[in-house]
């Protein structure tokens, strides 16, 4: 839990803290018995109403201070409180702390050692064990399945948080990937163009010499040609400036979400969600845009399966390369079942681009369980 609570939560835990003591209270003044000294069960309320101003900090400390307490209230004769009242609030902290596994056991214990001593002291078994135990057990239960529920909630919200910014970095790297596309058309229609135009300049430059060598030369015919080929070469250096422009300023923050130099904020991602990701291997060498997109976009889908869909507690990342080929694999230790895998799981969508480049993908689980995609890039894909 957080070490800093919001004054709301602050005020949620002062309104907690009075409903115990409040509860504890009354069942000590209803005490019909008159056992016990009420003034002192009125100050064992107030302490347990207090200890739930510390459930935030100290969950399990206050479980079980609350557990010797009500053991301490029972066997100096205090007025009667019952057990499940004065345990709810504590079993309901811890188990919204994520430590249910404590107060099932807390509960199991308490349960058996208050039913036994009661037992021991002469008391009704039809009514203990018929009636009273059933209701113990019943409240101690809500107050534990509550409590969970509410963890398992707001764990689910933050989840739910994190997948959406997945999604959208997601959205992101496929703009990216379009961005990357368009700047290796652009790099193809500079091939074109810059052909086009030493072409153009060495047919003129060759109707020019050729002008130059004549007994008569024709320096009208050379000039003319030589007007050609500047004017070319005027034409050519003005294409090959603007797309290495426009390759060098992508601009609209592409270069932010998109490549393996952005891989460690996907991974940082992932891990507050609560996937223990391990990244191995190194890429060496600059790729091409289109296969750094295509590589990121690959580990992007892979850890986001994993996320919703593999129940994982570890991935690995893999990067080397092998050969001509980059190699990135994603490894997880998620469920591993045989059926097929289903529609929409982004594994056809990695497919798609990793044919872009000429590469292949194999995916599918591996033996001891868990789940693995690889990816083999050609480095030159996308050139």
């Amino acid at each position: 839990m957080s070490e800093h609570p919001t004054r709301q939560a602050i005020v949620v835990d002062a309104l907690f803290g009075f409903a115990v003591f409040a509860v504890v209270a009354i069942a000590v003044g209803a005490d019909v018995g008159d056992q016990g000294n009420q003034a002192l069960g009125y100050g064992m309320a107030l302490l347990l109403g207090g200890l739930m101003l510390l459930r935030r900090y100290r969950p399990v400390l206050v479980l079980v201070t609350t557990s010797v307490l009500v053991i301490a209230h029972h066997a100096v004769d205090l007025p009667t409180i019952g057990l499940a009242v004065p345990l709810a609030g504590a079993l309901y902290s811890a188990a919204e702390a994520g430590r249910a596994r404590w107060a099932l056991g807390s509960a199991v214990v308490l349960i058996a050692i208050s039913t036994l001593a009661r037992l021991s002291q002469g008391q009704d078994p039809a009514y203990l064990l018929g009636f009273e135990l059933a209701s113990t057990v019943a409240v101690m239960g809500a107050a534990i399945a509550l409590g969970d529920g509410t963890r398992q909630r707001r764990e689910g919200f933050r989840q739910r948080e994190r997948i959406a910014v997945l999604a959208t970095q997601a959205r992101d790297a496929e703009a990216a990937e379009r961005m990357a596309r368009e700047r290796t058309r652009i790099a193809r229609d500079l091939h074109d163009a810059v052909g086009h135009h030493l072409s153009v300049v060495s047919l003129h430059a060759a109707v020019a010499t050729e002008a130059l060598e004549e007994d008569g030369p024709d320096l009208t015919v050379v000039r003319a040609e030589l007007a050609h080929v500047t004017q070319a070469s005027r034409e050519g250096l003005r294409d090959l400036r603007a797309t290495v422009r426009a390759l060098r300023e992508p601009g609209n923050g592409v270069e932010r979400v998109a490549g393996l130099t952005h891989l460690d904020d996907l991974v940082d991602s992932v891990r507050a969600a609560g996937l223990d990701v391990e990244v191995t291997g190194v890429v060496g060498e600059e790729l091409t845009g289109l296969v750094d997109a295509i590589a990121y976009r690959v580990v992007q889908e892979a850890l986001t399966n994993t996320l919703r869909h593999a129940y994982a507690r570890h991935a690995e990342v893999s990067l080397r390369r092998s050969g001509e080929e980059l190699v990135v694999t994603v490894t997880d230790d998620g469920r591993n079942e045989d059926a097929p895998l289903p529609e929409g799981s982004g594994l056809t969508g990695m497919r798609e681009r990793v044919r872009m480049v000429q590469g292949t993908l194999e995916a599918g689980p591996i033996p001891g369980g868990g789940f693995r995609v690889r990816a083999r890039l050609p480095l030159g894909g996308g050139v």
